[in-house]
């Protein structure tokens, strides 16, 4: 069974709003082993949307349309369904006697124009809401299969698991799609599918695609087959392979961050980080108290910004940063062995650097970083060149101490 998703919403066409709801949906429906092969997002204008819709319905077996089943001018789903289907709307008792004893519950006046939410097309189900006062709507024409659901997010996952999801499971093929996702760093993109190319390309299921997402790169596989074990058994024969040829730049492979992946490793390893920041802020330390339980790890850290700091957080000579500048291998040195011996953590680090955009200069340009990782039997110094903006410099440079961190315990 393939699947298309309809977004609809003017507000969706603009930079302050992003339709979530497809998402949610996608993963449901994979669960139910059916495909999303189109989505689409289209403004509260009926004609468009009139031509969007009869389009999907000539070539999916089941499109769900989100949105526009509000009382305003602007909430149009009904009436073209209506329209494509070429049915004409009944107002159904039921769904307004509802809405009347949802207005009355709240002990506010019904307007109105919540009327036009009793309106079902000729033929179609309505589905209760138990969250608002928009119905949701099923109908079926020739080999489709339409649904309506609200925009709001709580009522459309309310609706999708209490009215949709019984249904879906009898109209949907005998299959079950599994994916897993293998998260790598230290490598480029391109580094990534050059290793494993020759591996994924030899089969048609899974499917193989990478991705770059912000400091990591993802390799996603698909498998879709008549049954759960089947497809997890067509994962594990090409992810057995990628592994092998990725090796330890794989830091996951069931969905953890890498801090969370790091936490772990210091938990079973019983030990504890601090750390001392400056370009990044404090963002390393939020990464890691991000994860439950980091109070078991997370000895604690300082954000150095100043020279003074420096010294009096981290213990950091004065002498060092007069002598070599704030952003220098030795002050990174300084900084993670200074805060490992106050915090009297196993593991110390310390990120110097030029996040931006102003500040840098050639000898020390812009997306210079240095991290430093102190233990029991070392310290260790390296230095990034980061591209890109000031968020990505310093998400990349807690990215790569993390990885620091990563490295030294499982060696």
């Amino acid at each position: 069974m393939d699947a298309e998703i309809i977004a609809v919403g003017s507000e969706l066409l603009t930079p302050e709003r992003m339709d979530t709801n497809s998402l949610f949906l996608t993963k449901k429906l994979n669960a139910l082993g059916i495909e999303v092969r189109y989505k689409t997002i289209v403004g509260d204008e009926p004609e468009r949307l009139a031509a969007v819709l009869r389009g999907a319905m000539n070539r999916s077996q089941l499109v769900i349309v989100t949105g526009g089943l509000g009382p305003t001018e602007d909430d149009v789903n009904r009436n073209v369904l209506a329209e494509v289907l070429g049915r004409k709307l009944r107002e159904v008792p039921e769904v307004r006697r509802r809405i009347q004893e949802r207005f009355a519950s709240l002990g506010r006046t019904m307007p109105e124009n919540n009327l036009r939410q009793a309106l079902v097309p000729e033929g179609a189900d309505w589905l209760p809401n138990e969250l608002g006062t928009a119905a949701g709507l099923w109908a079926q024409q020739g080999g489709a299969t339409i649904v309506l659901l609200p925009g709001p997010p709580a009522e459309l996952e309310g609706m999708f698991e209490a009215q949709c999801k019984a249904r879906l499971e009898k109209l949907a093929p005998k299959e079950r799609i599994l994916t897993r996702v293998y998260k790598v760093v230290g490598l480029p993109e391109s580094e990534v599918d050059q290793r494993i190319a020759p591996i994924y390309k030899a089969y048609q299921i899974p499917v193989t695609t990478i991705l770059a997402t912000p400091g990591a790169i993802e390799v996603h596989l698909r498998a879709r087959a008549a049954s759960e074990r089947e497809a997890e058994a067509m994962l594990n024969e090409l992810g057995d392979k990628i592994e092998l040829a990725l090796g330890d730049h794989i830091f996951s492979s069931h969905g953890e961050s890498l801090e969370e992946v790091v936490g772990m490793y210091l938990v079973m390893k019983h030990k504890t980080v601090a750390v001392a920041e400056s370009c990044t802020g404090g963002l390393l330390s939020e990464r890691l108290t991000r994860t439950p339980g980091s109070s078991n790890f997370y000895a604690g850290g300082a954000v150095c910004y100043s020279d003074d700091l420096k010294t009096k957080m981290a213990g950091v000579p004065r002498s060092l940063i007069e002598e070599n500048g704030a952003v220098s291998k030795p002050v990174a040195q300084a900084l993670a062995e200074g805060i490992r011996k106050r915090a009297g953590a196993s593991i110390g680090i310390g990120i110097t650097g030029v996040a931006g955009p102003s500040g840098g200069c050639p000898e020390k340009p812009v997306g210079l970083v240095y991290v430093a990782l102190a233990d029991e039997a070392r310290t260790q110094v390296r230095e990034f060149r980061f591209p890109g903006n000031r968020e990505r410099i310093r998400y990349w440079a807690t990215q790569a101490a993390l990885e620091m961190v990563r490295r030294s315990l499982k060696s």
